[in-house]
């Protein structure tokens, strides 16, 4: 199961909306074949790695696959029915489907037809694989996630403002693995004025790719000086996209439109974009992930509008113990632990001195917000 896993890991980021999935197909206790599901439309795992033997598999074989084989046929077939045809006597598997309408439904299937069915296997791994998908077919939504690193203290900058870096290059490096997986990464157009970022995935030994970039800028003071920021104007200004309010000026639109940029616009009493509003548009565009890599009032807004789901949190050996450095998050008032936002489903690593959790977001049953603090984008 861990080759399988690995295998799936090859579809990274090609496969939306579909799943990453990876197939081991062992005779005799020896792996004869392998197969992944490399981008949306191709052939399933079980289908690649059974099509790559050229030949019945022998009697006896196992199938190892990291998700539930489907049972519908879709536009590659049901995998239950390719599985069934080869002869397979035994199938282990990871993660079921999420898709609550066909959740078991595959095991069924393959049992009706005398297979051994073993399930559960590195259950929590294969799951993981999908964090994006299993969101997206549950939901009817997209997963929207939010990243930030921080010292120890949870800060993101100095007084002076100064942040780049405070993590290191292993934690920068993997920020940018999961920009590959993500469709989508979102800022706010503070950090684009501030730090005209170029938004895309830079993995090494793989070509530079650019996600849909999405910045929240309600006024569109990005607009407004004569230097344009990168987004706006680089080779990817296509996969840019602003998202607005009719408070941003009519002009301005035109003027992002003219050069290529796409841009968003919603009705809002004030200068911000509600946030479900921006999902609800995502799932109609069919993006069903979305990384917030911030500003702080973006993510702190999200936060307070119960629209992050997953969190990404990178910590940095470092402490600042200065009032007046610049928090990672604020705008909420807690007066009790009980109402603190939590991470459940935790996963944590080690990127040289750094350190990495991630997990869902567990929301209280209500958020107090202390307007004293807490300001618009």
């Amino acid at each position: 199961m861990r080759r399988a896993i690995a295998l799936a890991l090859r579809g990274w980021g090609n496969t939306h909306p579909n799943p990453m999935v990876g197939c081991v197909l062992v005779e005799d206790g020896q792996v004869t074949s392998e197969g992944y599901h490399e981008r949306d439309g191709a052939a399933h795992a079980e289908r690649v790695a059974l099509a790559s033997l050229m030949r019945n598999p022998i009697p006896g074989a196992t199938l190892y696959v990291t998700m539930e084989p489907c049972s519908t046929a879709g536009r590659t077939g049901a995998c239950t029915d390719a599985i069934i045809a080869a002869g397979i006597r035994k199938v282990v598997v990871g993660a079921s489907d999420p898709n609550p309408a066909h959740a078991g439904r595959g095991y069924a299937v393959l049992r009706r037809a005398g297979i051994e069915v073993v399930t559960g296997v590195l259950e929590a791994e294969c799951a993981d694989l999908n964090l994006i998908f299993n969101h997206w077919i549950t939901s009817a939504g997209p997963l929207l996630a939010g990243k930030f690193a921080t010292t120890l203290d949870g800060r993101i900058a100095t007084r002076t403002g100064e942040s780049q870096w405070i993590t290191g290059e292993a934690a920068r490096a993997d920020v940018h693995r999961w920009r590959r997986l993500f469709p989508a990464i979102a800022v706010g157009g503070g950090t684009v004025m501030k730090d005209n970022p170029r938004l895309t995935a830079r993995v090494e030994g793989e070509p530079e790719f650019c996600p849909v970039r999405f910045v929240f800028d309600g006024r569109l003071r990005s607009v407004l000086d004569h230097k344009l920021p990168r987004v706006y104007t680089d080779e990817f200004a296509a996969k840019t996209v602003v998202v607005t309010t009719q408070h941003g000026g009519l002009g301005y639109v035109r003027k992002l439109r003219e050069m290529g940029v796409g841009v968003w616009v919603f009705e809002s009493p004030s200068g911000s974009v509600t946030l479900a509003q921006f999902r609800a548009r995502c799932a109609s565009e069919g993006i069903c992930g979305v990384l917030f890599e911030g500003g702080s009032r973006l993510m702190s807004r999200a936060l307070l509008e119960r629209q992050i789901d997953y969190l990404f949190s990178y910590q940095a050996p470092i402490l600042l113990a200065d009032e007046r450095a610049k928090p990672v998050l604020s705008g909420l008032r807690m007066e009790r632990l009980a109402q603190a936002i939590r991470l459940s489903d935790l996963r944590r690593a080690t990127l040289g001195d750094d350190a990495l959790v991630r997990g869902r977001v567990a929301y209280p049953d209500r958020i107090q917000v202390d307007e004293t603090l807490f300001s618009v984008e």
